[in-house]
């Protein structure tokens, strides 16, 4: 009555249906965890330079440089469930022709099995921090926050932001450029 290929059929649509449902377990057993964890962020230096943008022939934009201490125990957060960690540094401020600006800093990805306590000290932004105008000069609320992604084995990629930020303030002055 029933071939082969019937049995086949069968056979692989119930396994597909089994691994649906099991996947569906691993994605609802963590899918409501709360994954913020405190995050220290210290400021140690910051300057920036007004140089050329290349966007027209006498236009001039502001670049920023930060040095940040960074500490956070992401331990917490790694379950079973819990493949990896994108970490991002993001620089949040407004402008007069502006109202939001969001620039990513730095980054790191952090895979489970590793380290998951970072401690970083004197590290500089990995990423340019340019503004498109002259907004950084003077600007007294540059607010940095640490965010990430959750990766997981199985559901949703939900975007954490860290329970800790610092609003830092920009000079006034920019630092002369040297050229040799």
């Amino acid at each position: 009555m029933n071939t082969v290929l019937s049995r086949a059929n069968s056979l692989f649509a119930f396994s597909l249906s089994v691994m649906a449902a099991l996947t569906f377990g691993c994605f609802i057993t963590t899918a409501f965890r709360d994954r913020s964890v405190p995050v220290n962020i210290h400021v140690s230096k910051v300057f920036i330079k007004n140089v050329n943008d290349f966007s027209g022939p006498r236009e001039r934009s502001d670049l920023g440089f930060v040095t940040f201490d960074l500490t956070a125990d992401l331990q917490q957060i790694f379950d079973w469930n819990v493949k990896e960690l994108f970490l991002y540094l993001s620089a949040e401020y407004s402008t007069k022709s502006n109202a939001l600006n969001q620039v990513v800093l730095w980054d790191k990805i952090v895979k489970r099995g590793e380290h998951t306590k970072l401690e970083l000290k004197e590290m500089k932004s990995k990423y340019y921090f340019f503004d498109d105008g002259n907004g950084l000069r003077g600007n007294k609320n540059v607010t940095l926050t640490l965010s990430w992604n959750v990766v997981p084995n199985a559901g949703i990629l939900p975007l954490v932001v860290g329970s800790g930020h610092i609003s830092v303030p920009f000079p006034e002055s920019y630092e002369s450029t040297r050229s040799y």
